[in-house]
């Protein structure tokens, strides 16, 4: 069995993996790499690099498609989640193995993220947090392992059968939010949320996938309908209608002026929260359900 598999989800990220999977070699952990439709190179890069490469024929989303990586890699112990814009650098498997042997009754693990200004990603709270809620929103960061409140699905390490026990990402997500559900199922569990400060892995956010029209959007709607999914499953106030306020009018706003950015910005927010009031879900915006 093989301890730890990576489970690369692609969508246009020819430009991304290469770097990503050279590491990840380095590393000597496999990768699979669940293809989302990617209209450029993606598949073929991942497989010149020696990926097991799994082709989606259509984009399933960002939880969906892990979800099948993580079912395909049936030899793992651990699987690590990571985006295509993630660097590890060196030791940081090793080291988040070595977590998961000093505490394995923890359920996720990730490394100390490092953004391109220098900084490192730590967030302090979740909107779905059961402890460690830190309502005042205080920034601590880390010097060493810690127990953390959220673990972005940037990156992330479980054990494959607790992922799979839980069932996976919640597929009726297409994005956003899945990670704060899924850090969520862990906790309510009794399993930690572990920092590992020792691994470091490099981020590069927002180059995961080439630009595409109407991708702010897109992005902006699933944010807002995702929010209010996650939000009415834990029993929180619905943000939908609050949402729909703060953005419409910054939409028609725009579209006065011919603002096409705000438009996109403040109208996706605005037709996502609109979704969810109307009952409508993400998968059927996708066109999958």
């Amino acid at each position: 069995m093989a301890s730890l598999i990576a489970v690369v989800v692609a969508h246009d990220s020819a430009d991304a993996l290469p770097a990503c999977l050279a590491a990840l070699a380095a590393e000597h952990v496999p990768a699979i790499v669940v293809d989302n439709a990617s209209r450029d190179a993606s598949a073929a890069v991942a497989e010149a690099a020696g990926a097991r490469v799994i082709r989606n024929p259509r984009n399933e989303g960002y939880g969906r498609a892990n979800n099948r990586g993580v079912r395909a890699a049936e030899t793992a112990g651990h699987v690590l989640v990571l985006n295509p814009d993630v660097l590890l650098r060196p030791g940081a498997a090793d080291a988040l193995l070595e977590a998961a042997a000093r505490w394995p009754d923890a359920g996720l693990y990730a490394p100390r993220i490092v953004e391109p200004d220098g900084r490192f990603f730590y967030q302090a709270r979740s909107l779905l947090a059961p402890y460690l809620t830190n309502p005042k929103g205080r920034l601590a960061l880390p010097e060493g392992d810690a127990c953390a409140p959220f673990l972005s699905g940037a990156c992330l390490m479980v054990e494959r059968r607790l992922f799979l026990d839980l069932g996976g990402f919640d597929e009726a997500i297409f994005l956003f939010y899945e990670d704060d559900d899924l850090c969520r199922r862990v906790a309510d569990t009794g399993r930690a949320l572990v920092h590992v400060h020792e691994a470091v892995a490099l981020h590069g956010r927002g180059r995961s996938s080439a630009p595409e029209p109407g991708r702010v959007f897109r992005t902006r709607w699933h944010q807002a309908w995702s929010r209010a999914y996650v939000s009415r499953k834990y029993g929180l106030p619905d943000p939908s209608f609050s949402g729909l306020l703060a953005n419409l009018p910054k939409a028609l706003l725009s579209a006065l002026v011919f603002r096409r950015a705000g438009i996109e910005r403040y109208g996706g927010s605005a037709a996502g929260a609109w979704a969810a009031l109307r009952g409508r879900g993400a998968l059927e915006r996708e066109g999958l359900r």
